[in-house]
């Protein structure tokens, strides 16, 4: 788990990356709109999570931000050296290499520049499916996505939730919910049905 989550409060969490600790909104907030309890009941169902679970519901967002953490992480430790390396290699060829006076050297040159492109391409890809097709972790997206939407059906209801709580946008991709992989998440964390309501 990140650092971050070891400075929080008992019932804190960070809701965006880089961001501040945000206080978690109890289930019987959500569960007094009625639109949003029975959201969340449908929820449960569907995603095999207790979203009015308010010990489970932390876990899951503390998870989230640390998910989040360790996909930035990996998209820059890959990302910078990929733009570093094909905007250096486009900015020499077109201030030095297409000058050289033979074909043959300017040919080694962008036999080169190619291999390091595709390299560095490699190991982002690489790294992007570790961590958007890792079915665990888009499991965990997919419930905190739909925490997320929950918890704005019971704000428009009228239940005293800050704007745009839990404070991090929903994931456009690589959050489709495995049911086949839901046990292997379970026992990772410590799993809906191991606690109570605050």
């Amino acid at each position: 788990m990140s650092d971050d989550n070891h400075d929080l409060g008992p019932w804190e969490f960070v809701g965006r990356r880089g961001g501040d600790a945000v206080t978690l909104v109890g289930g019987s907030v959500i569960a007094a709109v009625p639109e949003a309890k029975r959201a969340a009941e449908e929820a449960r169902r569907e995603l095999r999570f207790d979203f009015l679970d308010d010990r489970a519901v932390l876990d899951l967002l503390r998870r989230r931000h640390t998910d989040e953490e360790d996909m930035f992480s990996a998209g820059f430790r890959h990302g910078v050296p990929l733009a570093l390396v094909g905007f250096g290699a486009a900015i020499y060829w077109g201030g030095v290499v297409q000058y050289w006076e033979t074909a043959a050297s300017r040919n080694v040159y962008l036999t080169v520049a190619v291999a390091l492109v595709v390299t560095q391409v490699f190991f982002f890809a690489r790294s992007a499916m570790s961590h958007w097709g890792d079915q665990v972790q888009q499991n965990l997206r997919a419930r905190a996505g739909k925490y997320r939407e929950i918890a704005h059906i019971a704000r428009r209801g009228g239940a005293d939730i800050p704007p745009r709580y839990p404070h991090y946008g929903p994931y456009p991709f690589a959050a489709r919910f495995r049911p086949e992989v839901d046990d292997r998440e379970q026992s990772e964390s410590r799993g809906a049905d191991d606690h109570g309501h605050r």
